[in-house]
């Protein structure tokens, strides 16, 4: 600030500025939510953090982005951790569902290890759906550069499907073509099937909103932007501090529904009559 614009600031300015953000992150991390949300996107980010004994260790920054019945999307919470797991995401939803979050009727996660379990302990309504398209960059990792077109173009043929017979019908004969090449992939999509197979459960409009995580990529690129420059946190609570300025600032510019909103809300509407505010059912 000195050499910037001649300004000095002094340690107990600094400390009085930062309070008043670290009250307004407490207030946000903890105000009531609306009790339905259709979708929530889970995802995090990895920053390092330098520990009170000056060791730095990385961890992760959790985000859920929510879509509400408006079709509108807003950041429901942060979470900083060292390690996931079911234990980790119970103590997550759990603090959404003390804040109001009774219900959510398809939640999209990228992977998260021990999600699946701990949403349906805490919301055994939810329906589970993996982001496909980090399922398909998955798999490619394990594939030649000579073969990488022909296999996504197979994967293509099992998440793009009209029905879950032809996407199963798909999954077979992705097997039967690269089972001697790339079984790990084959394993993978096996065992992650259920969650997978959630988008054969809804109609178009739905499938294209439930398919990707990129709703909460692109809310990961924005906390990226505003904090490359911050290699090391000196401790969580400033990390948690960026993050929410950063989203804050991003979702100044949340005004529109996401796209074909009002045709998945009608789907919804049908689908889930029975868990709809009645204002809407």
């Amino acid at each position: 600030m000195k050499t910037l614009y001649g300004v000095e600031l002094s340690a107990t300015l600094i400390s009085s500025l930062t309070d008043a953000v670290d009250e307004e992150v407490t207030v946000w991390r903890s105000r009531p939510l609306e009790p339905v949300w259709p979708i929530v996107y889970f995802d995090g980010i990895v920053v390092h953090v330098r520990g009170t004994s000056g060791h730095v260790s990385q961890h992760t920054i959790y985000v859920a982005l929510g879509v509400n019945l408006a079709g509108k999307k807003e950041l429901l919470g942060l979470w900083l951790a060292e390690s996931e797991g079911a234990k980790f995401w119970l103590q997550v939803l759990t603090d959404l569902k003390n804040r109001g979050l009774n219900d959510i009727f398809v939640a999209c996660i990228d992977g998260l290890a021990g999600f699946p379990d701990a949403i349906r302990a805490a919301y055994p309504q939810t329906k589970v759906q993996l982001c496909i398209v980090h399922l398909v960059r998955a798999a490619l990792r394990y594939v030649s550069d000579q073969d990488s077109k022909a296999v996504a173009r197979d994967l293509k043929k099992i998440y793009g499907a009209a029905t879950l017979l032809e996407a199963e019908q798909a999954l077979e004969d992705f097997a039967q073509a690269w089972q001697a090449s790339y079984p790990t992939i084959i394993k993978m999509w096996r065992a992650k099937w259920t969650d997978i197979i959630t988008l054969f459960d809804f109609p178009a409009p739905i499938r294209k909103a439930i398919s990707t995580t990129n709703a909460i990529e692109s809310v990961n690129s924005v906390i990226r932007k505003f904090t490359r420059n911050r290699k090391i946190y000196p401790n969580e609570e400033s990390a948690l501090k960026i993050t929410f300025m950063a989203i804050r600032e991003a979702s100044k510019k949340w005004t529109m529904p996401i796209r074909n909103w009002k045709a998945a809300l009608n789907h919804f509407a049908i689908l889930f009559e029975d868990r709809l505010p009645m204002q809407l059912s």
